[in-house]
């Protein structure tokens, strides 16, 4: 079997993979592994699973069958009864996937309903395959940051919406054009090192001032766990909001999408690609700046957006 990621990182939880994940992505299934956890050789028969769950037996043996496929339950025949048991290499990593949300996990069950939710609102333009690789690759991605703690799966969801977005985006040239001619925002990617300071400072500026005429991203070369306090306190200071952005790291698909690339301090970290239009801006880094450095780094910074946006516009 094939380990994500983060499972080689030290000290952390084995990463779910991608068929077994697809089995635990259900609430029900999720409570079976949990009742199995917790029994006496974590073993179980049909039926007393089905008094536990309060679910009528059929429904109870879909579910198992499921998982039984996916290769996370043995199936055992003893007599009448048919007993259903994890297997012991299965089960020291179940005990993270089936768990709550923690600080540094996200449940199987709850990925799969992000995987979901996001297949209901991509439907008709990716299959569900493709939602649950970039979903699980965004979940890999976010947790290899320290830090993530409770807000790890709303982030796993917004970074993999706004992956999806950016594919649906750059799919097809000729489409592209189309869009353009029938007035689509054009779609704007700021990149810095940590993606805590310079660029979540422009990307917040460009959309307070841009508007529906643009579509802003950020990313990271290396992303740190949240964004800088005196950033927010910048950006409040002149009426422009943050939102809900965190610092998420460089993937391709946001620069595909990109039609314009705005590098500050990231070097050669932005793959390039043809038809884009690539700027690298001289900024200092408001990383261990006093406030009142950060505000002149905040001018400097809404300036040269005002500049990008009358170009653009």
């Amino acid at each position: 079997m094939r380990a994500a990621g983060a499972a080689a990182n030290a000290g952390r939880s084995p990463e779910p993979l991608a068929p077994e994940l697809a089995a635990l992505g259900d609430a029900t299934r999720g409570a079976i592994v949990r009742l199995l956890l917790d029994a006496p050789d974590r073993a179980l028969t049909v039926g007393r699973l089905t008094d536990a769950l309060a679910l009528r037996q059929p429904t109870v043996s879909h579910h198992l069958r499921v998982l039984h496929e996916a290769g996370l339950l043995d199936r055992t025949p003893r007599g009448r009864e048919v007993w259903y048991a994890l297997p012991e290499q299965v089960a020291t990593r179940l005990e993270e996937w089936a768990a709550p949300v923690g600080d540094s996990a996200v449940s199987g069950a709850l990925l799969g309903r992000i995987i979901d939710d996001l297949g209901t609102r991509f439907a008709g333009t990716f299959s569900r395959e493709t939602v649950q690789r970039v979903v699980l690759e965004s979940y890999d991605l976010l947790r290899e940051r320290d830090g993530a703690g409770r807000a790890l799966p709303s982030a796993t969801a917004q970074f993999a919406a706004e992956r999806l977005s950016a594919q649906q985006r750059s799919a097809g040239t000729a489409r592209d054009e189309r869009r353009r001619e029938a007035g689509a925002p054009i779609d704007v990617l700021f990149v810095c090192v940590q993606n805590a300071g310079r660029s979540q400072l422009a990307a917040a500026i460009m959309r307070h001032l841009g508007g529906d005429r643009v579509r802003v991203r950020t990313a990271g070369s290396a992303p740190i766990d949240a964004i800088r306090p005196a950033v927010v306190t910048a950006l409040d200071e002149i009426g422009v909001p943050l939102g809900g952005e965190f610092p998420k790291p460089l993937t391709d698909d946001v620069v595909r999408a990109a039609d314009v690339v705005v590098t500050m301090g990231c070097g050669d970290a932005c793959p390039v690609y043809p038809g884009r239009r690539y700027l690298d801006w001289a900024v200092d880094d408001p990383a261990g700046q006093p406030l009142e450095a950060v505000r002149r780094i905040r001018d400097d910074i809404d300036g040269r957006v005002r500049d990008l946006l009358s170009q653009l516009i």
